[in-house]
């Protein structure tokens, strides 16, 4: 049985372990719990999904098992920006039941937004969700560079 809650106030160290658990570690700043403590107090929706063992007494009862961090304006958008399953417990539908509750939280007249792992690109089709061809993004802290020549009234807006 596995357990579904909203959890704003979930703790760095318990993010970092099911980041390391799946296979999201590796395109996430693990070696930073300060980011992984803004990432959490910074995000709108944190949804997770533990083992839910109290019936059985298990040992493993409320391991965090799963992951979804978004942000959204709760009135046209939704970014899932993480979503990380302990790949122990992958094939379980807790990653499409996490997108689900997280769009429900957002609400279901938002649209839902993510950028696939490379690893997991295959899967969401897999439940339903349409590819996007194309997707622009600057790299951290490349602004300024990504300018060029010739664009001072950017270059001005940047700067005030």
């Amino acid at each position: 049985m596995i357990r579904y809650a909203l959890e704003p106030n979930l703790s760095a160290e318990e993010f970092i372990g099911v980041l390391r658990r799946s296979t999201l570690a590796e395109r996430r700043p693990v070696d930073r719990p300060d980011v992984i403590a803004a990432m959490l107090r910074n995000a709108d929706i944190v949804l997770t999904a533990r083992v839910d063992g109290s019936n059985s007494g298990g040992e493993q009862d409320g391991l965090l098992v799963g992951i979804s961090r978004a942000v959204t304006d709760y009135s046209y958008c939704v970014y899932l920006s993480d979503l990380a399953v302990d790949e122990a417990f992958a094939g379980r539908g807790i990653g499409r039941e996490l997108i689900d509750r997280t769009h429900e939280s957002a609400g279901r007249h938002t649209m839902l937004i993510l950028i696939s792992a490379p690893k997991a690109e295959t899967y969401y089709p897999h439940i339903g969700m349409t590819q996007h061809g194309s997707c622009w993004y600057l790299q951290r802290g490349a602004w300024p560079e990504a300018l060029g020549e010739g664009n001072e009234e950017c270059k001005m807006k940047n700067e005030e």
